[in-house]
Protein backbone atom coordinates (compact mmCIF):
# COMPACT_ATOMS: atom_id res chain seq x y z
CA UNK A 1 0.00 0.00 0.00
CA UNK A 2 1.21 3.40 -0.90
CA UNK A 3 2.90 5.51 2.08
CA UNK A 4 0.49 8.82 0.32
CA UNK A 5 -2.49 6.41 0.83
CA UNK A 6 -1.84 5.09 4.47
CA UNK A 7 -0.85 8.76 5.83
CA UNK A 8 -4.34 9.55 4.32
CA UNK A 9 -6.41 6.73 5.71
CA UNK A 10 -4.40 7.90 9.42
CA UNK A 11 -5.46 12.03 8.43
CA UNK A 12 -8.76 10.66 8.25
CA UNK A 13 -8.86 8.47 11.71
CA UNK A 14 -6.97 11.90 13.69
CA UNK A 15 -10.18 13.45 12.35
CA UNK A 16 -12.84 10.90 13.32
CA UNK A 17 -11.32 10.74 17.40
CA UNK A 18 -11.62 14.40 16.99
CA UNK A 19 -15.17 14.03 16.20
CA UNK A 20 -15.40 11.20 18.97
CA UNK A 21 -13.88 13.52 21.62
CA UNK A 22 -15.85 16.27 21.18
CA UNK A 23 -19.05 14.71 20.96
CA UNK A 24 -22.15 17.79 21.79
CA UNK A 25 -23.42 15.50 24.64
CA UNK A 26 -19.56 15.12 26.21
CA UNK A 27 -16.55 12.97 24.61
CA UNK A 28 -17.39 9.39 23.95
CA UNK A 29 -14.98 6.04 24.79
CA UNK A 30 -14.49 3.85 21.89
CA UNK A 31 -16.65 1.15 23.50
CA UNK A 32 -19.05 3.79 24.00
CA UNK A 33 -19.46 4.53 20.14
CA UNK A 34 -19.18 0.96 19.07
CA UNK A 35 -22.17 0.41 21.64
CA UNK A 36 -23.84 2.99 19.55
CA UNK A 37 -23.50 2.13 15.90
CA UNK A 38 -23.53 -1.99 17.26
CA UNK A 39 -20.13 -2.43 15.69
CA UNK A 40 -17.10 -4.46 17.47
CA UNK A 41 -14.84 -1.77 19.20
CA UNK A 42 -11.82 -3.09 17.17
CA UNK A 43 -13.23 -1.49 14.29
CA UNK A 44 -13.16 1.80 16.16
CA UNK A 45 -9.60 1.08 16.78
CA UNK A 46 -8.84 0.28 13.48
CA UNK A 47 -10.67 2.88 11.17
CA UNK A 48 -8.83 5.78 14.00
CA UNK A 49 -5.10 4.26 13.93
CA UNK A 50 -5.81 4.18 10.01
CA UNK A 51 -6.09 0.53 9.92
CA UNK A 52 -8.89 -0.01 8.04
CA UNK A 53 -10.47 2.05 4.84
CA UNK A 54 -13.76 3.48 5.91
CA UNK A 55 -16.61 3.31 3.48
CA UNK A 56 -18.77 5.83 2.75
CA UNK A 57 -21.90 4.51 4.71
CA UNK A 58 -19.11 3.82 7.95
CA UNK A 59 -18.64 7.67 7.83
CA UNK A 60 -21.82 8.48 7.64
CA UNK A 61 -22.52 6.16 11.09
CA UNK A 62 -19.82 7.60 12.38
CA UNK A 63 -20.60 11.53 12.30
CA UNK A 64 -24.32 10.75 13.54
CA UNK A 65 -22.86 8.38 16.26
CA UNK A 66 -21.26 11.41 17.39
CA UNK A 67 -24.07 13.58 17.21
CA UNK A 68 -22.15 15.87 14.37
CA UNK A 69 -24.17 14.73 11.27
CA UNK A 70 -22.75 17.58 9.36
CA UNK A 71 -19.26 16.56 9.56
CA UNK A 72 -20.10 13.66 6.73
CA UNK A 73 -19.78 15.71 3.59
CA UNK A 74 -16.55 16.34 5.03
CA UNK A 75 -15.28 12.96 6.04
CA UNK A 76 -16.94 11.82 2.82
CA UNK A 77 -14.94 14.33 0.53
CA UNK A 78 -11.63 13.27 2.31
CA UNK A 79 -12.40 9.97 1.94
CA UNK A 80 -13.19 10.55 -2.28
CA UNK A 81 -9.74 12.67 -2.32
CA UNK A 82 -7.40 9.50 -1.46
CA UNK A 83 -9.58 6.92 -2.98
CA UNK A 84 -9.81 8.17 -6.54
CA UNK A 85 -5.59 7.41 -6.70
CA UNK A 86 -6.19 4.19 -4.98
CA UNK A 87 -8.88 2.07 -6.24
CA UNK A 88 -9.49 -1.04 -4.27
CA UNK A 89 -10.85 -3.83 -6.49
CA UNK A 90 -13.43 -4.67 -3.94
CA UNK A 91 -15.60 -1.59 -4.19
CA UNK A 92 -14.49 -0.87 -8.36
CA UNK A 93 -15.71 -3.91 -9.57
CA UNK A 94 -18.71 -4.42 -7.57
CA UNK A 95 -20.80 -3.36 -10.53
CA UNK A 96 -18.70 -6.12 -13.01
CA UNK A 97 -15.90 -5.23 -15.07
CA UNK A 98 -17.60 -3.30 -17.79
CA UNK A 99 -17.26 0.19 -15.72
CA UNK A 100 -13.50 -0.33 -15.09
CA UNK A 101 -13.02 -1.23 -18.71
CA UNK A 102 -15.16 2.09 -19.51
CA UNK A 103 -12.68 4.27 -16.75
CA UNK A 104 -9.78 2.79 -19.06
CA UNK A 105 -11.35 3.32 -22.14
CA UNK A 106 -11.65 7.13 -21.48
CA UNK A 107 -8.15 7.70 -20.35
CA UNK A 108 -6.63 5.74 -23.40
CA UNK A 109 -8.69 7.43 -25.54
CA UNK A 110 -7.16 10.82 -24.00
CA UNK A 111 -3.50 10.36 -24.57
CA UNK A 112 -1.09 10.28 -27.37
CA UNK A 113 1.53 8.14 -26.29
CA UNK A 114 1.15 5.32 -23.52
CA UNK A 115 4.26 3.45 -21.92
CA UNK A 116 3.16 -0.13 -20.69
CA UNK A 117 4.91 -2.98 -18.90
CA UNK A 118 3.81 -6.22 -17.83
CA UNK A 119 5.43 -9.37 -16.54
CA UNK A 120 2.82 -11.86 -16.00
CA UNK A 121 -0.12 -11.19 -19.12
CA UNK A 122 -0.12 -9.72 -22.30
CA UNK A 123 -1.08 -5.97 -22.61
CA UNK A 124 -4.85 -5.62 -22.95
CA UNK A 125 -4.79 -3.19 -25.73
CA UNK A 126 -2.81 -6.63 -27.65
CA UNK A 127 -4.81 -8.96 -26.33
CA UNK A 128 -7.40 -11.42 -28.68
CA UNK A 129 -11.39 -11.32 -27.55
CA UNK A 130 -10.48 -15.39 -25.94
CA UNK A 131 -7.48 -14.26 -24.02
CA UNK A 132 -9.15 -11.47 -22.87
CA UNK A 133 -11.93 -13.35 -21.52
CA UNK A 134 -10.05 -15.74 -20.12
CA UNK A 135 -8.34 -13.09 -17.89
CA UNK A 136 -11.65 -11.69 -16.99
CA UNK A 137 -13.24 -14.93 -16.08
CA UNK A 138 -9.94 -16.05 -13.52
CA UNK A 139 -10.42 -12.90 -11.83
CA UNK A 140 -13.97 -12.94 -11.30
CA UNK A 141 -13.51 -16.00 -9.72
CA UNK A 142 -10.44 -14.97 -7.39
CA UNK A 143 -12.09 -11.60 -6.49
CA UNK A 144 -16.35 -13.15 -6.89
CA UNK A 145 -16.99 -9.99 -8.61
CA UNK A 146 -20.68 -9.77 -10.76
CA UNK A 147 -19.46 -11.84 -14.39
CA UNK A 148 -20.30 -9.23 -17.35
CA UNK A 149 -17.64 -11.16 -19.24
CA UNK A 150 -18.97 -10.58 -22.87
CA UNK A 151 -19.28 -6.69 -21.80
CA UNK A 152 -16.03 -6.25 -20.38
CA UNK A 153 -14.29 -8.28 -23.30
CA UNK A 154 -16.48 -5.96 -25.98
CA UNK A 155 -15.23 -2.90 -23.99
CA UNK A 156 -11.57 -4.21 -24.34
CA UNK A 157 -11.91 -4.68 -27.51
CA UNK A 158 -13.47 -1.41 -28.15
CA UNK A 159 -10.55 0.02 -26.37
CA UNK A 160 -7.52 -1.05 -29.26
CA UNK A 161 -9.17 1.26 -31.94
CA UNK A 162 -7.35 3.60 -30.53
CA UNK A 163 -4.40 1.36 -32.28
CA UNK A 164 -5.94 2.36 -35.70
CA UNK A 165 -7.13 6.10 -35.13
CA UNK A 166 -3.58 7.39 -36.08
CA UNK A 167 -2.90 10.71 -35.30
CA UNK A 168 0.41 10.28 -34.01
CA UNK A 169 -0.25 7.90 -31.57
CA UNK A 170 1.85 5.67 -30.10
CA UNK A 171 2.07 2.34 -27.93
CA UNK A 172 5.17 1.21 -26.18
CA UNK A 173 4.51 -1.90 -24.80
CA UNK A 174 7.05 -4.15 -22.85
CA UNK A 175 6.53 -7.76 -21.99
CA UNK A 176 8.54 -10.35 -19.91
CA UNK A 177 8.99 -13.73 -21.48
CA UNK A 178 7.09 -15.40 -19.03
CA UNK A 179 3.88 -13.39 -19.89
CA UNK A 180 4.34 -15.17 -23.43
CA UNK A 181 4.61 -19.17 -21.46
CA UNK A 182 1.78 -18.20 -18.47
CA UNK A 183 -0.93 -21.00 -19.63
CA UNK A 184 -3.99 -18.77 -17.65
CA UNK A 185 -5.90 -19.73 -20.79
CA UNK A 186 -5.74 -22.75 -22.75
CA UNK A 187 -2.97 -23.74 -24.97
CA UNK A 188 -4.44 -23.30 -28.58
CA UNK A 189 -5.70 -19.63 -27.20
CA UNK A 190 -2.21 -18.73 -26.01
CA UNK A 191 -1.26 -19.79 -29.42
CA UNK A 192 -3.82 -17.69 -30.99
CA UNK A 193 -2.36 -14.61 -28.57
CA UNK A 194 1.32 -15.15 -29.71
CA UNK A 195 0.42 -15.66 -33.15
CA UNK A 196 -1.71 -11.70 -32.80
CA UNK A 197 1.65 -10.74 -30.91
CA UNK A 198 4.02 -11.45 -34.48
CA UNK A 199 2.21 -9.98 -36.17
CA UNK A 200 1.57 -6.49 -34.47
CA UNK A 201 5.49 -6.17 -34.59
CA UNK A 202 6.04 -3.69 -37.66
CA UNK A 203 3.17 -2.20 -37.35
CA UNK A 204 3.56 1.88 -37.19
CA UNK A 205 1.67 2.75 -33.86
CA UNK A 206 2.98 -0.29 -31.78
CA UNK A 207 6.79 -0.59 -30.33
CA UNK A 208 6.68 -4.61 -28.67
CA UNK A 209 9.43 -5.23 -26.89
CA UNK A 210 10.57 -8.23 -25.11
CA UNK A 211 12.58 -9.09 -22.46
CA UNK A 212 13.66 -12.31 -22.37
CA UNK A 213 13.73 -14.55 -19.52
CA UNK A 214 17.90 -15.02 -19.52
CA UNK A 215 18.00 -11.26 -20.28
CA UNK A 216 20.32 -9.13 -17.78
CA UNK A 217 18.28 -7.21 -15.57
CA UNK A 218 19.15 -3.85 -13.57
CA UNK A 219 16.01 -4.18 -11.68
CA UNK A 220 13.55 -6.70 -10.81
CA UNK A 221 10.64 -7.65 -13.08
CA UNK A 222 8.16 -6.09 -10.60
CA UNK A 223 4.25 -5.35 -10.84
CA UNK A 224 2.74 -4.85 -14.23
CA UNK A 225 2.16 -0.38 -14.89
CA UNK A 226 0.90 2.29 -17.60
CA UNK A 227 1.97 5.32 -18.24
CA UNK A 228 -0.31 7.27 -20.25
CA UNK A 229 1.63 10.47 -21.61
CA UNK A 230 3.26 12.38 -18.65
CA UNK A 231 -0.03 12.83 -16.82
CA UNK A 232 -0.83 9.23 -15.15
CA UNK A 233 0.48 6.51 -13.90
CA UNK A 234 -1.75 3.46 -13.67
CA UNK A 235 -0.37 0.07 -11.22
CA UNK A 236 -2.22 -2.88 -10.51
CA UNK A 237 -2.40 -4.39 -7.57
CA UNK A 238 -3.83 -7.44 -5.93
CA UNK A 239 -6.34 -5.31 -3.52
CA UNK A 240 -6.74 -1.93 -5.92
CA UNK A 241 -4.95 -0.06 -8.98
CA UNK A 242 -3.16 3.19 -8.02
CA UNK A 243 -3.66 6.06 -9.94
CA UNK A 244 -0.83 8.30 -9.88
CA UNK A 245 -0.99 11.65 -11.43
CA UNK A 246 1.79 13.80 -9.61
CA UNK A 247 4.66 14.68 -11.66
CA UNK A 248 7.66 12.80 -9.03
CA UNK A 249 5.51 9.39 -9.58
CA UNK A 250 5.38 9.96 -13.31
CA UNK A 251 9.09 10.56 -13.48
CA UNK A 252 9.72 7.44 -11.67
CA UNK A 253 7.47 5.19 -13.35
CA UNK A 254 8.95 6.20 -16.36
CA UNK A 255 12.51 5.93 -15.23
CA UNK A 256 11.49 2.35 -14.57
CA UNK A 257 10.42 1.79 -17.40
CA UNK A 258 13.37 2.97 -19.68
CA UNK A 259 15.52 1.34 -17.15
CA UNK A 260 13.47 -2.15 -18.33
CA UNK A 261 13.47 -1.34 -22.09
CA UNK A 262 17.59 -1.51 -21.54
CA UNK A 263 16.74 -5.54 -21.63
CA UNK A 264 14.55 -5.92 -24.07
CA UNK A 265 14.95 -6.88 -27.52
CA UNK A 266 12.66 -6.06 -30.99
CA UNK A 267 11.97 -6.68 -34.65
CA UNK A 268 13.58 -10.10 -36.07
CA UNK A 269 14.91 -10.94 -32.00
CA UNK A 270 11.22 -10.28 -30.15
CA UNK A 271 9.63 -12.01 -33.14
CA UNK A 272 12.32 -15.29 -32.35
CA UNK A 273 11.21 -15.10 -28.45
CA UNK A 274 7.53 -15.31 -29.39
CA UNK A 275 7.83 -18.01 -31.73
CA UNK A 276 9.89 -19.81 -29.15
CA UNK A 277 6.94 -19.59 -27.03
CA UNK A 278 5.03 -20.58 -29.86
CA UNK A 279 6.64 -23.84 -30.39
CA UNK A 280 6.88 -24.79 -26.97
CA UNK A 281 2.76 -25.03 -26.88
CA UNK A 282 3.55 -28.20 -29.29
CA UNK A 283 -0.05 -27.15 -31.47
CA UNK A 284 0.27 -26.94 -34.77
Amino acid sequence: MSTDFQQARETLGVRLRELRLSAPGGRLTGTDLAQRLGWPHSKIYKLENGRQTATSEDLRAWAEGVGQPNAFAELDARLKGFESHIRSWRRQLAAGHRPVQDSWNIEVERSRTIHAWEEAVIPGLLQTADYARHMFLRYSDLLGSTRDTDAAVRARMKRQEWLYEGGGRRFHALVWEAALHALICPPPVLAAQLDRLTGLIGMDTVELGIIPLNASLKIPTANGFWILDDRLVIAEDWHAELWLDDTDSVATYLRVWNTLRESAVYGADAHNVINRARRALNLP
